[in-house]
């Protein structure tokens, strides 16, 4: 992109890096041409008024998706508030019928429409969306219209039955996050490939450890980790009466906390002494804990990316020689739940560490291991 901008789309992108701290946003000069003054205006109120990090991410992702989508398929940026005509355009540009389309080239989306998001790296899937992203962006584009004080159509009878038919006609299996979770054994084979003195591998020890024993944090969690959010704890007895390292962890604002709850958990032992080194051999005394290296093995002042964070799970994965599908960052969560299980730890227990709200998400896993040690499974 030419550094010579206009004025306007200049001053966007001032704003938008006034709230990156708050609000991480990558592609930041791209986000500056294609969002509107008052989509900019919005993302900063929301800022203002508190939203937690995971949502305003999740808002500005879909808000940029949506002005991409509404300039390649009508030519104009999306108008507030969005007719019901245009709403239903969405829905039958993402959700149609791979069949149909080999027999209709102009059933979903058209292909002008899609080469133009995908050019532009906003559409990176082939065939239709999974109804669940469809109804996110929905649900997140009425918020941001709620948000600028207008009413729109989204509860409207047509959208609604648009959405069921849609989804009838083209049923999808539901997918886990993680086809298979991260339990202690994984996560040792995992711990084996990156076992050396280099950055990345002390890097990606520390990402793997923390991001575990701290109760399987999501990865925006963990590119977002700062070090002011680490406090060092008294040690914590052992085994043989050994003295091991404690340090709390302040999460702030959750997915899952209260409006004005602070969310802590806590680190002892081998995952502390991963995450002191870590920062010791990339000299982190203040901001961002993981952040990016780079081929010359400079590290970054930007933090990673939560994708990153998946990739260097799925790199280890297939370094311990495990199959690169099945596993993703999300498995650290679920993995972390199912040792506890298997450790016999008390679900309440393990919830105060994953920060789990819902005893009937969290205990799923907790039946899983019951069901499948227990006498039902074994009748012959």
């Amino acid at each position: 992109m030419s550094t010579d901008f206009p004025a306007s789309i200049s001053a966007r992108a001032v704003t938008l890096d006034t709230i990156a701290a708050v609000l991480p946003i990558d592609r930041r000069d791209k986000l500056a041409e294609l969002l509107t003054d008052q989509d900019v205006e919005t993302l900063k109120h929301l800022v203002n008024e508190g939203m937690g990090d995971n949502t305003l991410r999740a808002l500005t992702s879909d808000l940029a998706y949506l002005e991409a989508w509404s300039l390649a398929a009508t030519g104009a940026p999306l108008p507030w508030p969005a007719p019901e005509a245009l709403l239903l355009k969405f829905v039958a540009h993402h959700l149609w019928d791979p069949a149909k389309r080999e027999s209709d080239p102009d059933h979903g989306m058209p292909i002008k429409v899609e080469q133009v998001l995908r050019d532009g790296g906003f559409l990176r899937v082939v065939g239709p969306h999974a109804p669940d992203t469809v109804r996110r962006r929905l649900a997140n584009w009425s918020t941001l219209t709620k948000w600028r004080g207008l009413d729109g159509a989204f509860a409207s009878p047509a959208l609604k039955s648009a959405i069921r038919l849609a989804v009838r006609a083209v049923p999808r299996p539901r997918r886990r996050k993680s086809a298979k979770a991260v339990t202690g054994d994984v996560l040792a084979k995992l711990l084996a490939t990156c076992g050396g003195d280099s950055l990345r591998d002390i890097r990606d020890r520390a990402i793997l450890m923390v991001a575990f024993a701290s109760g399987g944090r999501r990865r925006s969690e963990v590119a977002g980790l700062r070090k002011e959010q680490l406090a060092i704890e008294p040690p914590v007895t052992g085994e043989d009466d050994i003295p091991l390292p404690s340090l709390s962890i302040h999460l702030g604002r959750t997915k899952n906390s209260g409006a004005s709850q602070d969310e802590v958990v806590y680190l002892t032992g081998r995952p502390v002494d991963a995450l002191n080194a870590w920062l010791v051999a990339a000299k982190i005394e203040s901001g961002s804990v993981f952040r990016g290296i780079d081929r010359w093995g400079h590290v970054s002042r930007r933090a990673l990316d939560p994708k990153a964070v998946n990739d260097i799970v799925k790199k280890h994965v297939e370094m311990a020689g495990l199959e690169v599908r099945e596993f993703s960052a999300h498995g650290l969560r679920s993995g972390y739940l199912t040792e506890a299980a298997n450790r016999g730890i008390p679900l309440l227990e393990a919830m105060e560490q994953s920060r789990h709200r819902s005893v009937q998400q969290a205990g799923s896993y907790y039946n899983s291991v019951a069901r499948r040690s227990g006498r039902a499974s074994r009748l012959i």
